[in-house]
């Protein structure tokens, strides 16, 4: 295979990579959507509304109506380069943010380890793995160290697969080749060195997800997007096709009647929405980078806005993550050097993961470990939560197995009652769960340590686990963090609840959630979640905190019921066992030092293993979903009104109320102040607790604010009519400038539900729409006035409309003030 693949045990040469990059293809199961300059432009004309407007241009030129193409193709031109502007900013700003948290993978290449970006393996590489790795590619075992390997994403099966440098038959099914690793399963203990033979959509799991094209469930928030894009299009289209039948029965030319529909339907479409949603997740991103959270998957940011749960391992969120071996004692409550030497040999022969416990037991061991001999291990697992190592010395070989107490119990049918005496277990049990259970009261995690002696056998499985004698008690020690009750006292006041999932018994989980000052220390097993029915867990979940001795599955099934009782639920894992649960949770939390199966899994990247970073995220989370749903309201309240307006004008009125081209001037500018959005600041009130996407919530604010606006505009026509009789220039450049500069101004009251005196707007949004109204009262003086069919004002009809764009702020502030009482959000 490894001539075949052209390659050597020393790796590939580094000058061969960008030749097999071009001949196999980056190693990602879909290809990455490109944002690549020329890509992204492009994507700006894409739209049905630009298209039909580049239509509507070239139907203009054909009918020889060149100031029209003129001015429809700049509008288009520049409207389309506003969204380049903030798109393209954004994905390059987000593609730096994803690089930070990139997975890599170890390989020999030039006869030297690096570590390298999965997407850049190719087929003929060696790679590296050891605990806690996924998988990269489908590939061949060359070599071997008790390599066990979680394969629950192809297969199903919980339990760990031992992997071997064999041969095996080319007929030999996929489930039982112990030979060959596949991509997208992960390493739970051993190491190895491998060939990888596939990559990409040519490896097992590509081919699986190429018939199943997979995609990422969508959030809470794209949903209700989708549904507010199609309710505004629904409207959009029943009004323009309706105002267009009209003006053809009314007998207005058909071009005209055609251009107005058409520029009713952009003022009525929010063809920023894309971009603005885009631009605001981009700039969420880069704040929550600065706070040390980075964000994997864009839409996640509004979701963690929305949290209301979250679920958390104890050890190193809660806990300091740094355990500390407290007593060492045999069945007398005495520290035994025996205790500490069995362990530390144990834990200095696993070849599994890194973990604290480990860390622990040898940093207290001051023993001479020399005299022993490695034979063989059975690596830990997360179902029978223990871990055996057989060593030599002296020609005798013994097997030490260490674990969580319950579960070395159950292998064990003798104890050492003192040095040298061996009594029935069942005469001591009753004493040792006493033990058990006073020093998991005191906070103290403890496992058990047992052996035996198997004559000269050099290898063990997991039948031999079992007839063993129980030696003694770990007792590790694992302080709350300082900060950590100020921290959860934060959390509660942005709405958000903590619940406590740990593998951890239930003594502890209780005595540490008293300590943190959970108020609920109701405990649910395991054991009782396991003979539950799924709606049985729904119905409990909501009123426990803490979740203890759970299986790796059964965090899942925790979160699902969770998510089914109507909660957002977020979860913070690191470990090879919270991958399940991190893909279950509507936000998926891990942090930089995870291993790579659970950062993989994850939504949002912590850079430090910290809730005050999470904390933090949240209320940008919250800032961001804030300053989306503003588009909103301004899509829905003023642009809806103004266009309302114009459609029921156009019924009554002799000729046109604004040309088609001033209309797309007018929905161009009142853009501006729009693009501003994401930089704008968000009252306290919005932040305080986490909000759902509410589309019938949007529909009363729309009918409400919208016919506000329209009442305006209605009295807005009476008063031009009234003074400017038979001006049918002034009246379309009166009504241009209350429309812009009402559509501006409303920006800043309904941005808050606070009055708008009382609330700052960003410095940027106040900016651009003092520069807009500017530039909208000078527009007619200049010279390109004439081509949109303006005409200067006099003075006093712009006091008067200043007057009318003044009573409608006051109106609109106090009908927001009746409105937010009313209407709950």
């Amino acid at each position: 295979m490894m001539q075949e693949l052209q390659t050597t045990t020393e790796g590939l040469k580094s000058s061969e990579i960008d030749e097999r990059l071009k001949r196999y293809g980056a190693n990602i199961l879909k290809p990455k959507k490109r944002s690549d300059t020329l890509t992204l432009l492009l994507s700006q004309f894409k739209s049905p509304i630009t298209l039909i407007l580049l239509f509507a241009a070239g139907l203009a030129f054909f009918l020889h109506e060149p100031t029209d193409t003129i001015i429809i193709t700049i509008i288009i031109l520049v409207s389309s380069l506003l969204g380049f502007w903030q798109e393209k900013g954004a994905a390059d700003a987000f593609e730096k943010l994803l690089a930070t948290v990139q997975i890599r993978a170890a390989v020999l290449r030039d006869d030297e380890e690096k570590e390298i970006p999965v997407e850049e393996i190719v087929p003929g590489e060696i790679i590296i793995l050891s605990a806690g790795d996924m998988i990269p590619a489908d590939c061949l075992i060359l070599d071997s160290n008790d390599l066990f390997v979680s394969e629950a994403t192809l297969t199903g099966e919980t339990y760990p697969v031992e992997k071997t440098a064999d041969l095996l038959k080319a007929e030999t099914p996929l489930a039982k080749r112990t030979n060959s690793l596949w991509m997208g399963t992960s390493v739970v203990s051993g190491s190895g060195k491998v060939l990888a033979i596939s990559t990409g959509k040519g490896t097992e799991f590509g081919k699986i997800s190429e018939k199943l094209k997979l995609r990422p469930p969508e959030t809470e928030f794209e949903k209700g997007i989708s549904r507010f894009g199609n309710f505004l299009m629904e409207v959009t289209m029943l009004l323009v096709m309706a105002i267009f039948a009209i003006n053809v029965y009314l007998q207005r030319p058909i071009l005209d009647s055609f251009l107005f529909s058409l520029a009713l339907a952009v003022g009525l479409t929010p063809q920023l929405l894309p971009a603005i949603i885009s631009v605001n997740l981009s700039h969420g991103a880069r704040e929550m980078a600065q706070k040390k959270v980075i964000v994997k998957r864009l839409a996640s940011i509004e979701n963690l806005g929305s949290m209301n749960l979250l679920c958390s391992d104890k050890t190193g969120t809660l806990t300091e993550g740094e355990l500390q071996l407290q007593s060492f004692q045999d069945l007398k409550g005495e520290q035994n050097d025996k205790v500490l030497l069995y362990a530390s040999l144990n834990a200095y022969y696993q070849k599994g993961f890194e973990n604290p416990i480990d860390r622990a037991i040898l940093a207290q061991n001051k023993l001479d470990l020399a005299e022993y001999e490695k034979l063989d291990e059975i690596p830990y697992d997360f179902v029978r939560k223990r871990l055996s190592i057989l060593v030599s010395k002296s020609g005798t070989n013994m097997m030490i197995t260490k674990g969580a107490l319950p579960n070395i119990l159950e292998i064990c049918s003798l104890a050492e009652a003192e040095p040298g005496k061996t009594v029935e277990i069942s005469e001591l049990k009753e004493r040792i769960e006493q033990q058990f259970e006073e020093f998991s009261e005191k906070g103290l995690r403890t496992l058990g340590i047992a052996y035996k002696e198997i004559g000269q056998q050099k290898t063990i499985g997991k039948e031999q686990e079992k007839g063993m004698i129980f030696l003694g008690f770990l007792f590790f020690f694992d302080p709350p963090k300082p900060d950590i009750i100020k921290t959860i006292e934060s959390m509660e006041k942005l709405g958000i609840s903590l619940k406590i999932i740990t593998g951890d018994n239930k003594f502890v989980a209780a005595s540490i959630s008293r300590e943190i000052g959970l108020k609920n220390s109701r405990v649910l097993t395991g054991s009782e979640i396991g003979k539950m029915s799924s709606e049985a867990l729904m119905r409990q979940v909501n009123d426990t905190d803490v979740f203890a001795e759970v299986e790796p599955n059964q965090k899942e099934h925790i979160i699902l019921a969770l998510k089914k009782s109507g909660n957002v639920v977020g979860y913070i894992g690191d470990g090879i066992n919270d991958a399940s649960a991190l893909h279950a949770a509507d936000v998926g939390i891990s942090v930089d030092s995870a291993a790579d199966v659970a950062k993989e899994a994850a939504d949002i990247v912590l850079m430090e293993k910290s809730l005050d970073a999470l904390v933090e995220g949240v209320k940008e989370g919250r800032k961001t979903f804030a300053n989306t749903l503003k588009y909103v309201f301004m899509a829905t309240s003023a642009n809806f009104g103004n266009m309302f307006s114009m459609a029921g004008a156009s019924l009554f009125l002799p000729f046109l109320p604004l040309l088609p081209t001033q209309i797309l001037l007018m929905n161009l500018l009142t853009d501006f102040p729009e693009m501003t959005i994401a930089t704008d600041t968000v009252d306290r009130e919005m932040i305080e607790k986490p909000r759902r996407w509410d589309i019938g919530f949007i529909r009363k604010f729309m009918m409400v604010f919208g016919l506000t606006s329209s009442v305006f505009d209605y009295l807005t026509f009476g008063v031009l009519l009234l003074i400017l009789p038979g001006k049918i220039e002034q009246f379309r450049t009166g009504w241009f400038m209350e429309s812009v500069i009402s559509a501006s101004m409303i920006v800043l009251v309904i941005r808050s539900r606070k009055p708008f005196f009382r609330s700052r707007p960003g410095k940027y949004l106040l900016a651009t729409t003092l520069l807009i109204v500017g530039l909208t009262l000078c527009f007619p003086l200049t010279p390109f006035a004439s081509p949109f069919g303006f005409q200067p004002l006099p003075v006093s009809v712009i006091l008067i409309i200043g007057a009318i764009v003044g009573l409608y702020i006051l109106a609109a502030e106090t009908i927001k003030k009746i409105f937010y009482k009313r209407v709950k959000f």
